[in-house]
């Protein structure tokens, strides 16, 4: 799969460490050559826009290209007339409606929204629910691939193409005409519903097979087709007639009808009061509030009958896991892990805000004198810039120096530091300005600004922006920082903003630019393709390069003064670090499918993720191709340091040892879980190796020795100032925070910590306390009594909020004494031993509301050791709900089913507990965050 997918992208992101390949050129031509990729005719003379002391062209350079279909062929956006002027959200889960990528399918590739998936064809929407994921390419890429279940559409519908017609912050409305109809259909992330408008033909629903109705009443079908549950909505008054697989109905004079995919039969009635309730519009809105971000998210709706104006909306894990809002016990599945449903047409979501700081503190650890060697290396080198001449080496080549800056002066060697500074700004500024060998060129059909020399299909396909561009804004960020004249609006301030405006641009109403081009908000995280012409849908390979971005908006928000743009950047990286946390990392170890055999994906796609990258199948790039760069920015990836080393064991497994390419990448990554294992493999080679093309000597050892001697970063505690900080080793913390404001500043630590920082300084601090290494994964050192905490986890801690999570449905088969969808609860690094004559015991509240058979059944394993091996097994008997609303108990007390294993001394050992439906065809609930949600372990 990944090697078909390689060629059929052609220049889709062959990514960082390409060039340095002795057979990188060779794969260039035969990827060019492989869909006729060549330059377009030649533009007219360009004219030079100026943008304070910068410029850029609003024509490409003479032999280059702008976006092409996959043979070559210009191609411009697929609007309606209604959106021919709106700048267009490129780099999206839908982009396919917009870029015809390829020249004979004029519709679409599959669009992932989750829990729905779609493609457009002539006839109208198919719309599918993949809930069993194929493993493919050897094993490497899991998938829920689209396949459609039905197609929605009117009677007669064959549209010569689709086009987008409208869209919102997570919304499409794609249409098709064809002369004699006109049809629409609202889809959306989170949307169980499909809301559909048209004209000129009925309703019409055509079934992939013959569907088994199980409700028919008038205007309302409820309907299953592949073992997925739908219902169908025409307007009152009017009635669906099923006929072999085509189902239709007469609109009576109406122009609308919708249709819902079910979590189960039995929520049709909650479906059916929100049928007429069209979602018309979606947005985000962010602030930063001290040292929490937080965010609402909301749909507008029009009622096309009645008065009902709220609606259902399916919460993926990186929302459900840090909102308080109220949760149905409906849930979806989704390549994402398990989606929950809000009966609301808001939530809202709060996050400790991930800080961003221009450098480590300082410390005792660093030589000086050898630093300032290493820093001499890459100041003095014939060619800092390692010859490169397109968009994202050239990136590459800015982040390397830009680390350093910071490095330099903090150990006062201000003239490295000058020297380094004039470098960045000299190519910054050779490129800032229209007319030369490298430039900026903006293209108005697609409203984009792409620079020249390009890389990676960055003009052809709008690929990577927020890749490249991310090292110029970051960069940029760091010059600010000691030189704000230059960083000024009339000076080259303008051609950063233009740069931001491009990638991250935080207005809706700006005609120049999309809002947040490829940052997909209700998603979590951004999108690498322009076009996304994939069968798996859009993807992001990189994840770490968007956190840059994210990153640079703070450094150089918080360097010239605009809160706004550094809120954003605060919003940004806090949202996508969970989405990297569940969805690349699987951290939680709830996402990825049990028949998945890895720890972590190199490549995020819409159907899924695949152990993989665009140009190798070497295990350091592929866990390393999510970690580059290394930079203030990356301390993020802290939060969960037990996933750090089980993708550091992964990639040793794979690569049959410790990293040797891109070894400096990975020590760093290991530094944040564990510095003292990074530091003695840097140790080891003392220096002797070659650094990766991002990376410096310099930075390495800096980084590596600094949190060897002030611990890696303690992430349960943020700061009320977005560029602060604080580490932990040996129970003291280490508080650090830069203030580049013109006036000294106390920035306050949610611990209660404060520190004073002057004007435009670092400051650093210290102070007792300190954070267990996994915090969410206490060990019996503090009891042996844990408490089920929602997001898969159990705890000690007694301050999380009170909550429920879903038990599915056991799909109506007998599951007594096999785990069947279980919801489970662990936690790591147990330490205890046996006591004499304890027991397993536990205390649950479960609730099957009004369903009938359910049967929630309790297994409790033991893994001694922490090798991933189960040593204990303990099956409880199940326990009969009654069909009443409210909370029932269950305990030990019902008695063991069955046994295996021994119980022994546990060391670094992991508790599982799973609860799943013994019995029944419907879902329940169990209790978190309460007393009476606990597992006591019989340990001392």
């Amino acid at each position: 799969m990944i090697e078909v997918l390689l060629v059929r992208t052609s220049l889709s992101r062959l990514a960082p460490g390409l060039a340095s390949r002795p057979a990188a050129a060779t794969l260039l031509a035969i990827a060019v050559a492989a869909v006729g990729l060549g330059p377009a005719a030649s533009p007219a003379a360009a004219a030079t826009i100026p943008a304070g002391a910068g410029s850029y062209s609003d024509s490409r350079p003479a032999g280059t290209s702008g976006p092409t279909t996959n043979t070559g062929a210009p191609v411009t956006p697929k609007l309606t007339t209604a959106a021919r002027d709106k700048p267009v959200p490129t780099n999206d889960w839908w982009s396919s409606l917009a870029y015809q990528r390829y020249g004979d399918n004029p519709y679409s590739t599959p669009m992932y929204g989750h829990p729905l998936t779609y493609q457009a064809k002539a006839s109208g929407l198919e719309v599918g629910y993949p809930t069993t994921p194929a493993i493919v390419g050897d094993g490497r890429q899991y998938e829920y691939a689209h396949k459609a279940d039905l197609t929605v559409g009117l009677s007669g519908l064959n549209s010569p193409d689709t086009k987008a017609d409208a869209w919102s912050d997570w919304t499409v409305t794609p249409y098709w005409a064809d002369g004699s109809r006109t049809f629409r259909a609202t889809i959306g992330h989170g949307m169980p519903f499909v809301y559909a408008k048209g004209s000129g033909g009925d309703a019409r629903i055509t079934t992939a097979s013959t569907p088994t109705v199980f409700s028919d009443d008038g205007n309302v079908l409820g309907i299953t087709v592949a073992g997925h549950h739908y219902a169908l909505f025409a307007p009152t008054g009017s009635d669906w007639n099923v006929s072999g697989t085509a189902i239709t109905a007469g609109l009576g004079g109406k122009d609308y009808f919708s249709l819902a995919v079910l979590p189960s039969t039995d929520a049709l009635a909650t479906y059916r009061k929100y049928a007429f309730s069209f979602v018309t519009g979606s947005q985000v809105a962010w602030q930063s509030t001290g040292s929490a971000v937080k965010a609402t998210y909301s749909l507008t709706t029009e009622a096309k009958e009645g008065t009902e104006r709220g609606t259902l909306q399916a919460l993926y894990r990186h929302q459900w896991l840090h909102t308080t809002d109220a949760l149905t016990p409906y849930t979806y599945v989704s390549p994402r892990g398990t989606m929950k449903v809000r009966e609301s047409a808001s939530f809202t979501t709060s996050q400790k805000n991930n800080g961003v700081v221009p450098a480590l503190p300082a410390s005792s650890g660093v030589d000086k004198a050898r630093l300032a060697g290493y820093l001499n290396e890459v100041a003095n080198a014939s060619d800092p810039f390692s010859g490169a001449a397109d968009t994202y080496w050239t990136g590459k080549a800015l982040g390397r120096l830009a680390q350093l800056v910071p490095v330099a002066d903090q150990i006062g060697e201000t003239a490295t530091r000058d020297k380094l500074l004039g470098l960045m700004k000299g190519r910054l500024q050779e490129w800032f300005t229209a007319g030369g060998a490298s430039e900026f060129s903006y293209d108005k059909d697609w409203k984009t600004l792409t620079g020249y020399p390009a890389s990676y299909g960055s003009d052809t396909e709008l690929n990577d922006h927020h890749f490249h561009y991310s090292y110029y804004v970051y960069a940029a960020a760091i010059i600010a920082q000691y030189d704000q004249a230059w960083a000024a609006d009339s000076a080259w301030g303008t051609m950063i903003k233009h740069l931001i405006r491009d990638t991250a641009n935080p207005s809706r109403t700006d005609s120049a630019y999309p809002f947040l081009r490829g940052f997909d908000v209700y998603a979590g995280h951004s999108w690498a393709s322009g076009h996304q012409g994939f069968a798996a849908g859009n993807n992001q390979e990189s994840s770490s390069e968007s956190i840059n971005l994210s990153a640079g908006l703070v450094l150089w928000g918080a360097a010239t003064g605009d809160t706004n743009l550094r809120d954003l950047g605060s919003f940004l990286l806090t949202t996508e670090s969970e989405a990297i946390t569940q969805y690349w990392f699987d951290a939680s170890q709830q996402v990825f499918p049990a028949s998945f055999g890895h720890d972590t994906v190199g490549m995020v796609w819409g159907s899924g993720g695949a152990y993989s990258t665009w140009w190798t199948a070497n295990p350091e790039e592929i866990h390393g191709i999510n970690v580059l760069p290394v930079t203030g920015g990356s301390l993020h990836l802290a939060r969960e340091k037990a996933a750090i080393k089980r993708n550091i064991a992964e990639m040793e497994r794979e690569n049959g040892g410790p990293a040797q390419e891109w070894r400096d990448l990975l020590w760093q990554f290991e530094s944040l879980s564990d510095p003292a294992a990074a530091k003695a493999k840097w140790d080891g080679v003392n220096g002797n190796y070659e650094p990766e093309q991002g990376e410096s000597k310099a930075h390495t050892y800096h980084w590596i020795n600094t949190l060897n001697t002030v611990g890696a970063p303690d992430m349960t505690v943020s700061g009320d100032l977005p560029t602060s900080a604080v580490f932990s080793k040996d129970g003291t913390r280490i508080y650090t925070a830069h203030n580049h404001a013109s006036t000294a500043r106390t920035v306050t630590f949610s611990d209660g910590k404060t520190l004073s920082v002057p004007a435009r300084s670092t400051a650093t601090s210290t102070g007792p306390g300190g954070s267990d290494p996994d915090p969410e994964e206490p060990g019996p050192s503090t009891g042996n009594t844990f408490r089920l905490k929602t997001g898969g986890v159990l705890t000690t801690g007694t301050t999380d909020p009170a909550g429920a999570d879903t038990v599915a449905s056991a799909d109506g088969v007998n599951r007594d004494g096999t785990p069947y969808r279980p919801t489970v609860y662990e936690v790591k690094k147990v330490n205890g031993k046996v006591a004499s004559g304890a027991a397993t015991a536990f205390r649950l509240r479960v609730d099957a509301g009004t369903k009938v058979g359910l049967a929630p059944q309790v297994r409790v394993s033991y893994d001694l050791t922490g090798d991933g091996t189960f040593d204990r097994a303990e099956t409880f008997r199940y326990f009969a709900t009654d069909p009443v609303n409210g909370w029932e108990e269950y305990t030990q007390a019902s008695g063991a089913q069955a046994t295996t294993g021994s119980l022994g001394e546990l060391k670094n050992g992991t508790v599982r507990l799973e609860i799943w439906n013994a019995l029944g065809s419907g879902t329940s609930q169990v209790q978190t965050g309460t007393d009476a949600a606990v597992l006591k372990i019989p340990y001392v």
